[in-house]
C-alpha cells in the first residue's frame, strides 16, 4: 500500500509517474491532476505513467528499457526508492555526516584538525588549490562550525522539500549542486583577484541553499514566511533583503578580504542566489508552489528562519 503524494489517500494499486517520480491514486494519476512537470514533455514516445505492477505496459529496449530499470530501482518499493523525492533530507544528512568527519573522525583518528593540510585538502575549496575538484562538492557539505551548519540545516529543512516537490528530484539535485559549486568557485576566484592564493577557502551549503531560495522566490514571491519564526513577511522581502545585506557587507569589507566580510562568503551567497533566480525564471509556469510552507499533510503553514547564514569559510 502506498500514499498518494497529492491527497494523502492510501492506495493499494498506486500509479507512479516516470517524469516526477511521485506516487498517485487513481483520481490524481493524470498529469493535469497533479501539475506534473512532464506535461511539457509529451513528445517523449516512452510515455509518462507506469502502474508498477504490470510489466506488460513497460517499454522495452533502448532508452525505454533503461528507464524501466531506473524506475524499478528508484520507484516505490525499490532499493533506492527513498532518494526519490527526498534528496533535501539526503543532503541534510550528508551535511551532518561530513560535520562529524570534520570535527570528530579526522581529529581523533587521523590527528587532522582544521589547521592541517590534510583536513583542508579534503573539505575546503581554497584559492591555492581550486584544481582539487573533489572539494567543489565536499566543501558544500562541510561547515565552519556548529552555528554555521545549524542555520543552513534549518533553511534547507524548511525550503528544500518545497522546491524539490515542485521541481522534481532530478532538477532539484542539479540545482543544489550547480548553485553550490558555482557559488564556491565564484568566492574562490574573487579571493584570488583581491588577496591572492593565500586567502582563506570556502565551506558551507549557503550558496546551494540560496539557489533553492532564489527559485522559490521566483515561483512564489509572496509566499508567507516568518523571520526567526516571529516576524511575518513575503518571501521576496526576505530574499532581496538578505541579498542587499550581502552586497553592503561584502563591499564594505572588500579592501580587506574581498567579498568575505565578517568571515561570511557574501559573494558565494549572491552567486547562488543569482543561479536560483535565473533557473526560477526558466521553470516558472511549468510548476506550481503552495501559498504557505506545510508540515505534514493538512498541517498549518509556518515560515522558515531568516535565510542561510553563518561563516563562509573556516
Amino acid at each position: 500500500m502506498a500514499t498518494c503524494d497529492e491527497c494523502g489517500k492510501h492506495e493499494n494499486l498506486p500509479y507512479q509517474c516516470d517524469r516526477c517520480g511521485h506516487t498517485f491514486c487513481a483520481e490524481h494519476r493524470l498529469p493535469e491532476n497533479h501539475d506534473c512537470p512532464g506535461l511539457g514533455e509529451w513528445n517523449d514516445p516512452s510515455g509518462v505513467f507506469d502502474s508498477g505492477f504490470d510489466d506488460s505496459v513497460r517499454n522495452r529496449g533502448g532508452s525505454a528499457g533503461s528507464r524501466s530499470v531506473l524506475t524499478r530501482l528508484t520507484g516505490t518499493g525499490g532499493p533506492l526508492g527513498y532518494f526519490r523525492g527526498n534528496m533535501s533530507y539526503v543532503f541534510l544528512g550528508a551535511m551532518w555526516i561530513t560535520f562529524a568527519l570534520q570535527f570528530f573522525v579526522f581529529p581523533l583518528l587521523l590527528g587532522a584538525g582544521p589547521r592541517s593540510e590534510l583536513w583542508r585538502a579534503v573539505f575546503v575549496l581554497t584559492p591555492a588549490n581550486p584544481e582539487y575538484v573533489w572539494t567543489w562538492v565536499t566543501s558544500i557539505f562541510a561547515h565552519g562550525g556548529f552555528t554555521h551548519i545549524a542555520f543552513n540545516s534549518i533553511a534547507l529543512y524548511f525550503f528544500g522539500p518545497v522546491v524539490e516537490q515542485y521541481l522534481d528530484t532530478k532538477r532539484f539535485t542539479a540545482l543544489f549542486f550547480g548553485a553550490g559549486i558555482i557559488a564556491g568557485l565564484a568566492q574562490v576566484f574573487s579571493t584570488l583577484l583581491t588577496v591572492g592564493a593565500f586567502g582563506s577557502g570556502v565551506v558551507g551549503a549557503s550558496g546551494a541553499i540560496m539557489g533553492v531560495l532564489g527559485v522559490l522566490t521566483v515561483l512564489n514571491p509572496n509566499l508567507k514566511v516568518y523571520l526567526y519564526f516571529i516576524i511575518p513577511m513575503p518571501l521576496w522581502v526576505l530574499t532581496f533583503g538578505f541579498a542587499a545585506f550581502s552586497i553592503v557587507a561584502g563591499f564594505g569589507a572588500a579592501s580587506g578580504v574581498g567579498l568575505t566580510g565578517g568571515n561570511v562568503a557574501h559573494l558565494a551567497h549572491l552567486a547562488g542566489l543569482l543561479i536560483g533566480l535565473v533557473y526560477g525564471v526558466r521553470v516558472k509556469g511549468r510548476v506550481g508552489v503552495p501559498n504557505s510552507l506545510q508540515f505534514g499533510r493538512g498541517g498549518g503553514g509556518m515560515g522558515g528562519p531568516g535565510g542561510p547564514g553563518g561563516p563562509g569559510r573556516p
